[in-house]
């Protein structure tokens, strides 16, 4: 199922496939690894490039990458978005031998295809919303004026973490369908949709390392998915989290896990697909328990940005261990009591129109409050060798402190010294927890 690797040496040559902060984060924490691997990135951004070399293979060209893992002689992949895998990046790597960590094309179906996974969500009785599948707009339409307002309308394939409308009216739902279903909003992935009833709750996001039936699961986070303050105006691919979410209590975490995560990772075995990756299960804490939003089958971002800097493991042991099969004899995960708080830097417009090459200034990093950590996502360079806006989310700002209070102040200060024309962030990043206390 997995590589029959005979040594349990690390790997000391790395390639880590993607250019957002994820990657970022991703590249950092494996260059920290007590067995000093070379890391190269794949095409990387310009803070990436300040750290490690990147290449200019972009993440959807599978041919290139595996060319690219040859030449290289690299050891080990890391895939980062969703894209690649869902092209079948890891099993062409699978085919010349090289350990990755990252799903096959069936495992990442669980992320390209949201009609797939609710259907394996309701064969195998794992908590999650009604919802029914429509590829034609009339029958969409009569389902919709039978069920309850709000009403959430989700594309099936992939569309950058933006193709879920959440209708707050029927005429907004009925909107939903027609743009996707008649008017191609987007594209080939609303070409079937799915219509879900609202649930209503926190939400909460589970990182679950996955190798077969072996899983590890990482510390808890919460993300904030609409644009605005106070959860306002249209879902994106987020705008902010922080770790730990301690709305997720021990108690309510070991019911997670014994409801959904282990029912998860053993219906996907039973479903026959070799699952090794990070099974991302976004959960909502409604009134009768935890459900399942969804699933994806990567890092998440920008969770990826608080988990890891929280995390005392290494993370290149972990991902090995996954990758070559031996994730059952890892043992437990150490983790910092720091509070983690990302705030993302987005262009203003984002999630629809936004400017790209406004130039971004940094303030010196010794300026910078401490345990602090600016990640890029859409960044590169202009022809003045000068750091520009390449990209909707352009910087995540993470601070770690001992209080969640802490480090949210120290991500706002480093938000407030750092210039660019189109610079937006949301003020709110955590607030719910601080509130709550």
């Amino acid at each position: 199922m997995f590589p029959d690797v005979v040594s349990p040496a690390l790997p000391r040559s790395l390639l880590v496939v993607g250019s957002g902060g994820r990657e970022h984060a991703l590249v950092r924490a494996l260059l920290a690894s007590p067995a000093a691997p070379r890391v190269l990135c794949a095409p990387g951004n310009a803070g990436i490039a300040l750290e490690t070399p990147c290449v200019p293979v972009a993440a959807d060209d599978v041919p290139g990458l595996v060319a690219l893992a040859q030449r290289e002689k690299i050891e080990f992949v890391v895939v980062g978005p969703e894209v690649p895998l869902s092209l079948g990046l890891a099993d062409r790597l699978h085919e010349i031998g090289l350990p990755v960590y990252g799903p096959k094309a069936d495992g990442a179906r669980l992320e390209a295809s949201k009609i797939f996974t609710k259907q394996l969500l309701l064969k195998h009785r794992i908590p999650t919303a009604p919802a029914a599948f429509f590829s034609e707009v009339a029958p969409a339409l009569a389902y919709l004026r039978t069920r309850a307002i709000p009403i959430v309308i989700k594309a099936d394939g992939l569309a950058a973490g933006k193709g879920v409308i959440v209708a707050t009216s029927l005429a907004e739902a009925e909107a939903a369908v027609r743009d996707m279903l008649d008017g191609g909003k987007f594209g080939s992935a609303g070409r079937q949709l799915l219509v879900e009833d609202c649930l209503f709750g926190e939400e909460t996001s589970i990182l679950v390392v996955v190798s077969g039936r072996d899983y590890v699961i990482l510390p808890t986070s919460q993300d904030h998915k609409r644009v605005g303050d106070g959860d306002t105006g249209p879902n994106t691919g987020g705008m902010g989290t922080y770790s730990p979410a301690e709305v997720v209590t021990p108690a309510l975490l070991a019911r997670i896990e014994d409801e959904i995560v282990r029912p998860s990772v053993h219906a996907i075995a039973d479903e026959g697909i070799a699952f090794c990756g990070t099974l991302f299960i976004g959960i909502m804490l409604t009134p009768s328990g935890p459900s399942v939003i969804e699933y994806n089958t990567r890092f998440g971002d920008p969770e990826t940005q608080v988990v890891l800097p929280r995390l005392a493991t290494d993370l290149l042991a972990l991902l090995w261990a996954a990758a070559t099969g031996r994730l059952a004899a890892f043992g437990p995960l150490a983790v910092k009591p720091d509070y983690a708080v990302c705030v993302v830097i987005a262009a203003r417009g984002y999630p629809d129109a936004y400017p790209k090459g406004d130039v971004i200034t940094f303030p010196a990093p010794a300026a910078l409050p401490p345990a602090t950590t600016v990640y890029h996502a859409g960044t590169a360079r202009n022809a003045a060798d000068q750091i520009v806006t390449n990209g909707g989310r352009v910087l995540g700002v993470t601070a770690l402190a001992p209080t969640l209070a802490a480090a949210a102040a120290n991500a706002y200060a480093a938000c407030a010294a750092i210039r660019c024309a189109s610079k937006y962030f949301r003020r709110d990043i955590g607030a719910r927890q601080l509130n709550r206390r």
